[in-house]
């Protein structure tokens, strides 16, 4: 009865031993093993299609392998030769956003392929104006139909990618500022006249600040997070407040109140069309919650030929 018992067991060993079955599953180090790897063929798919000439370089007569050398990127990119070489033979080894950012300038990589890149580092792009250039065309043909109504597109982190006529007549000039302060939450901290136009301030910030953790449990690591807390802790005392709270919130439809200097109080409901879920990109639409706010809208966006001349 015993050898009965053996036997079977020993047959269930074999079974659970056989080549239909793997012995371990498949865990994070295989899988970022392989994403090395891939890495590895991408960087020497995108190095070899690039004539020297393309980067200011003389063209060679005579090379083995077609494209740059590693040697050539490594010196272009301003990293170590040894570095850049472990790194196309999937080595396990740390890539910074700004070492992938300069390897994607000298690979002349288009925004989705630089996307890619990040990806299969396993690293957070240190800016979001790489989001702004892969915004489809309509986009923007979008935003400028939703005349007078203001609209806008942001990520989660609540950077502005793109708006129309009627977001800036509301907010204020934008196309001057420095992408890393065309930031909602930069913004509504920091500038005091964003302050003074928000009525519901306190509420509305409290919102903004527990929806950025929440969305920020994805991101946690990545510097462009990071460094807009530290940026934010830095600059405004309330905002240092609201992050210690810990609290989070979804993004959600509701109505906000602005006071512009020019028509007075704007009541708008403002939604969210969400455009990529991965980067939390959506577009917010702000339309008049009753009569007289459409009346303003309308009145603002008539009046633009005249303040636009006024500027000139």
């Amino acid at each position: 009865m015993s050898e009965l018992v053996v036997s079977e067991q020993t047959l269930i060993d074999a079974d659970l031993m056989s080549p239909e079955m793997p012995e371990t599953p498949i865990g994070r180090g295989q899988m970022a093993a392989g994403r090395r790897q891939e890495l590895a063929a991408f960087l020497r798919s995108r190095r070899e299609r690039i004539a020297p000439e393309q980067v200011g370089m003389p063209p060679a007569l005579r090379r083995r392998t077609p494209g740059l050398r590693r040697e050539e990127v490594a010196t272009l990119a301003g990293v170590g030769v040894t570095w850049y070489t472990w790194l196309e033979q999937g080595r396990d080894i740390n890539a910074s956003p700004q070492v992938l950012d300069a390897v994607a300038r000298t690979l002349l990589l288009d925004p989705h392929e630089r996307d890619h890149l990040f990806r299969l580092a396993d690293a957070a792009d240190s800016t979001g104006q790489s989001e702004c250039k892969t915004l489809p065309p309509t986009a923007q043909l979008i935003l400028d139909q939703l005349a007078p109504f203001p609209a806008c597109i942001r990520n989660a982190r609540f950077d502005v990618l793109a708006y129309n006529q009627a977001y800036e007549d509301m907010l204020g000039p934008l196309d001057q500022l420095p992408f890393e302060e065309r930031n909602s939450l930069w913004r509504i901290f920091t500038n005091p006249a964003c302050r003074t136009a928000w009525l519901d301030w306190d509420e509305g910030t409290r919102r903004m600040v527990a929806e950025y953790r929440a969305a920020m449990a994805e991101h946690v690591a990545e510097p462009a997070w990071k460094c807009l807390v530290s940026r934010l802790i830095k600059a405004s005392p309330e905002f240092a407040e609201l992050w210690e709270r810990h609290e989070v919130a979804s993004p959600e439809n509701l109505t906000k109140r602005y006071l512009h200097p020019e028509v007075g109080l704007l009541n708008l409901n403002y939604t969210h069309l969400w455009l990529g879920q991965r980067l939390g990109t959506r577009m917010t639409t702000y339309t008049p919650a009753d009569e007289q706010t459409d009346a303003k809208l309308r009145n603002l966006r008539d009046r633009r030929p005249e303040l636009t001349a006024g500027l000139a």
